[in-house]
């Protein structure tokens, strides 16, 4: 190797070591296997004028971190691909199928999908099904198309094929609220082993702790992973409004009709014209 070489290799090395270092100022930070996280915000708050909000991870993947993992000389280092999935707290969903019968729209099937994440974004910087064999990426759940939705069909518990009509149903509705998200240009790398992608946290998201998983790939071989959070929460009102509901059901619902009450009595005597 040359002499411009090796300082080119060298100042690489230290300008990936400066910029680890500046990504432990930002507020939520993980480190695992070669591979540095960084969140722009740690923690989202919902307040009543809040209409959603972009969180930027950045990433730096140390070279040389998973040779051993493709069986790469440690001085190798294969293009890497990445993969970031989000995913909100777990709820329970039901799925209606209708059909129209004697001029009516009724019900005639349904599914329970359970422990369904209640908000999903995944990015990538290509196509996941170009990273690494299809059972690799089921396993471990890379790609929109290969995250678990167990549902439950009559007495069974099963995650179905990815062309089951309830799943595909589930999920456009999910993208059309803004709740489930995929691009596969979501990626980006702003340098060799550095990398940043942009996820949306939309005004209709629910609260609750976010898992951001980060999985790197090359040579079709998972080589890294890590993870870290995000909170979302409600404040002030807000806060003090959802509490209430979730802690004492029962008075937060006499509240709120007692208050409807009180309005349409209130509204009756203002516009009244006699």
């Amino acid at each position: 190797m040359s002499a411009a070489r090796r300082a080119r290799a060298r100042w690489d090395a230290l300008r990936l070591l400066l910029l680890a270092a500046a990504l432990a100022a930002f507020p939520g930070v993980a480190r695992a296997d070669g591979l540095v996280l960084s969140l722009s915000k740690a923690r989202v708050t919902i307040t009543s004028s809040f209409a959603g909000e972009n969180i930027v991870l950045f990433g730096v993947i140390e070279p040389g971190a998973g040779a051993a993992a493709t069986g790469a000389s440690p001085g190798a280092s294969p293009a890497p691909d990445v993969v970031v999935t989000v995913r909100g707290p777990n709820q329970s969903f039901l799925a209606r199928r209708k059909e129209r019968r004697l001029g009516l729209w009724i019900n005639v099937d349904s599914r329970s999908f359970l422990a369904a994440p209640s908000y999903l974004a995944v990015l990538s910087n290509r196509d996941p099904a170009l990273m690494s064999d299809a059972d690799t990426l089921r396993q471990e759940q890379a790609g929109f198309a290969n995250n678990r939705l167990l549902q439950r069909i009559g007495s069974d518990y099963a995650d179905v094929v990815a062309q089951d009509p309830f799943r595909q149903a589930f999920l456009r509705v999910k993208q059309a609220q803004g709740l489930y998200v995929e691009d596969h240009t979501g990626v980006e790398f702003i340098a060799p082993h550095i990398f940043r992608a942009v996820f949306p946290i939309p005004g209709r998201a629910p609260i609750g702790t976010y898992d951001v998983v980060v999985k790197v790939f090359a040579d079709r071989t998972l080589t890294q992973q890590a993870a870290l959070r995000l909170d979302v929460a409600k404040v002030d009102f807000e806060q003090a409004v959802a509490g209430a509901a979730q802690d004492h059901p029962w008075l937060y619902g006499f509240i709120c009709a007692f208050g409807a009450i009180a309005v349409g009595f209130c509204a009756n005597i203002v516009f009244r014209r006699d």
